[in-house]
């Protein structure tokens, strides 16, 4: 995974851990549901496309 997709992934899943806590803070159940999920979701999906790139490097070594 390059660099920039790298920062964006772990820029997001910071901030949707950071609405996690200011959705418990206020007290809101909803979006402590709805961020973690979403959190969970993404950080999943950051963790799957890394391995579908790690596979596709290691078919296409360098040359």
């Amino acid at each position: 995974m390059n660099r920039p997709l790298a920062l964006l992934f772990a820029v997001i899943g910071t901030a949707l851990l950071v609405g996690i806590a200011a959705a418990i803070s206020f007290g809101n159940i909803a979006a402590v549901w709805l961020c973690s999920i979403g959190s969970v979701a993404f950080i999943g999906f950051g963790f799957m496309l890394k391995a579908k790139l790690r596979r596709k490097n290691e078919s296409n070594p360098p040359k």
